[in-house]
């Protein structure tokens, strides 16, 4: 009986074992843990239970109420991992940075909404491994709390972790919607200019700002901005330094600019500034033509005077000579008298 044994290709092993490491590191790649998983544990608000909501997941709690009231709510911890964690829980003031990222202040830093938060006995929480743990905390509006939006967070760190969650709070009463733009200047040039302005939130609620820029140059028309929702939000009492894009700007033109700014409740502020749009070749350009007419206007007085002096016209003209008569009706010569009394 003899066997047949077929044609290998050259390299035809070394793909083989190539092949196989890669499936070995597939395999060994989808039983590893995500990497999503790392932190073990996650923070969020009790889902809600209204009929709308599919999911009932809230972002952030939301609560209102007048002074002196106190608000409950409940928030989640879930265990992810194979062993426990022992999470801690406070509440702290919440803001919003320069960029309209939200941040929360330390237990030190904390003077306004987050002190009226407390978790009771469970500021400490310990979570066993796969497990889902809620823990309700109350919310204490202090009698004689002004109305409107009072920004603050449940925080819940562990071995330096920290989490955040926001906690939108507002204090019944009369909403005030009201905000100031400031210190509008032009920066840049062409294509790259931008607008640079600051926005002040002078009433009690949060405010979603929308923005549109008018201008009207000397030379005609220029293109501004059309109205567009800011992607930041404005609390109460804050300063956000901003600046827009403004690819409208023209190359020679003194325009002036119009800043609108609007928000929900009736909020409206107007800003404005001048701005110069001169290149720099034809600012030197100019200056330099105008250097060259002043000499010119210079020199040509100059000749003109030398020319009047050498024709007799000028101060050094004689008198006519002796014996030649001069008729009566003649008028008698002017003369350009330069610094002589009369």
């Amino acid at each position: 009986m003899s066997v047949l044994h077929s044609p290998r290709r050259p390299g035809g092993l070394l793909r083989a074992a190539l092949a196989a490491v890669a499936a070995a590191v597939l395999s060994c790649t989808m039983a590893a843990p995500a990497a999503a998983d790392e932190p073990g544990w996650t923070a969020e608000p009790v889902a809600g239970s209204a009929p709308a909501a599919k999911s009932g997941a809230r972002p952030y709690f939301y609560l209102s109420g007048t002074s002196g009231t106190v608000l409950e709510d409940r928030l989640a911890l879930a265990n992810t991992s194979d062993q426990e964690h022992t999470i801690t829980l406070r509440g702290a003031d919440a803001y919003n940075t320069a960029a309209g990222a939200f941040a929360v202040r330390s237990a030190r830093e904390s003077t306004g909404a987050g002190l009226w938060i407390s978790f009771g006995a469970g500021t400490t929480v310990k979570v066993p491994a796969h497990t889902r743990a809620v823990v309700p905390f109350t919310v204490t509006v202090p009698p004689g709390s002004p109305p409107g939006d009072h920004p603050a967070a449940v925080v819940a760190t562990e071995a330096g972790r920290e989490v955040g969650v926001r906690v939108h709070l507002r204090v019944d009463g009369p909403a005030l919607a009201a905000l100031t733009v400031e210190d509008v200047a032009v920066r840049g040039k062409g294509a790259t200019a931008r607008v640079a302005y600051t926005l002040v939130n002078r009433g009690n609620v949060a405010l979603a700002p929308e923005l549109a820029i008018g201008a009207e140059g000397a030379l005609g028309k220029v293109a501004g901005r059309s109205i567009r929702t800011l992607p930041v939000e404005v609390l109460p009492g804050q300063r956000v330094e901003l600046t827009e894009p403004w690819p409208g700007a023209p190359v020679f033109d003194r325009v002036a600019l119009t800043l609108t700014v609007t928000a929900p409740g009736g909020a409206r502020a107007t800003g404005s500034a001048t701005a110069w749009f001169v290149p720099w070749g034809i600012a030197g350009a100019t200056g330099l033509g105008l250097l060259g007419l002043g000499a010119v206007a210079t020199a040509a007085l100059l000749l003109e005077r030398k020319r009047r002096t050498r024709s007799g016209d000028g101060p050094g003209s004689g008198p006519a000579p002796h014996g030649s008569a001069v008729p009566e009706e003649a008028p008698a010569p002017e003369h350009e008298l330069t610094g002589a009394p009369r």
